[in-house]
């Protein structure tokens, strides 16, 4: 529960989308449909470094 207060609703979410999105794409892949599956894999990664990007910036702020 602490880790979960640790990093925040928001941040939550996102990581809780990212998952998501990387099991449409591995869902889309796997049935033969490769370019929409890497499209949609690559937001994961995407997100993931906007989310380290706005977190720098907040703890710079500080």
């Amino acid at each position: 529960m602490n880790f979960f207060k640790k990093i925040g609703a928001g941040y939550l979410v996102m990581l809780t989308l990212c998952a998501i999105i990387i099991l449409v794409a591995e869902y889309f892949f796997l049935n033969g449909d490769q370019l929409h599956g890497i499209f949609l894999g690559l937001w994961a990664p995407t997100l993931l470094g906007l989310l380290i990007f706005i977190k720098l910036v907040d703890n710079g702020r500080k």
